[in-house]
């Protein structure tokens, strides 16, 4: 581990931008969930016209409802692996500054895992787990 050179300026830089992106991208998947969600709202819904009347989802509605919750997983993984690459390179560059080249390389290792992310709905489990999870 003595091969370590960090750039600790450029790191921060690098950190901030990422950072900005990684909020920037988060704004935008939140905005999604909302607009989806009120597009599935206004695209109708079915009612039968010998009752009970009732009213059931509509097929874009219904389909809008699928697309998020397909989708929403991977992109809370991508939140979760953005976050968990970004604290463990500012941590580990934190170490690095001290001298703890050992410490350094266990905030590295740890950012690298498979994050796991558990969602409510079937089985309450997402698309991605962490191995022996």
């Amino acid at each position: 581990m003595t091969g370590w050179d960090i750039d600790v300026a450029g790191v921060r830089g690098v950190l901030s931008r990422s950072g900005t992106a990684a909020k920037s991208l988060s704004e935008t998947g939140s905005a999604m969930q909302g607009n989806l969600q009120e597009a599935a709202s206004a695209a109708g819904t079915l009612t039968s016209d010998y009752g009970p009347y009732t009213s059931t989802v509509g097929v874009v509605g219904a389909a809008l409802g699928e697309f998020l919750q397909h989708w929403g997983r991977d992109l809370v993984y991508i939140a979760e692996r953005t976050s968990r690459s970004l604290n463990g390179a500012a941590e580990a560059t934190g170490h690095y500054l001290q001298g703890d080249l050992q410490l350094a390389s266990n905030a590295q290792k740890q950012a690298a895992k498979e994050p796991k992310v558990d969602l409510p709905g079937a089985g309450g489990h997402g698309h991605r787990r962490a191995e022996g999870q």
